[in-house]
């Protein structure tokens, strides 16, 4: 189907987008903000690491989550006409929760990595 938008129009993908999960590496989900030990622990290699080396590895993906959540909220934040968007607020207290809640996250987990 071609129209006037050409690349935005609706077309069938040839073939199915591969799962993300049968690629994705330890070092890929922490480097995309992935901070969670019970799901680090799906990974063959994270049982043959140190608790310090796993701890270093949970502070990454948290510093990595805290990057794009701050990218997330200033993005959102810059949104032009924002007052004429209030759902846009709604967007912003959300990511503000997620900060808070991943504050706690982070307390937590260095309490039990670091005892």
């Amino acid at each position: 189907m071609s129209d006037k938008f050409g690349e935005f129009s609706e077309q069938t993908p040839k073939s199915s987008p591969k799962l993300p999960s049968s690629n994705l590496t330890l070092e890929k989900a922490i480097e995309m903000g992935e901070y969670n030990p019970t799901f680090l622990s799906t990974f063959p290699e994270w049982s043959s690491c140190s608790k310090y080396i796993q701890w270093n590895y949970i502070r990454q993906g948290i510093k990595n989550r805290r990057s794009f959540l701050l990218r997330n909220w200033a993005e959102t934040n810059n949104v032009l006409d924002f007052s004429l968007k209030p759902k846009m607020q709604q967007v912003l207290d959300n990511i503000d929760k997620q900060q808070q809640f991943l504050n706690k996250e982070e307390e937590r987990l260095r309490f039990e990595y670091l005892k």
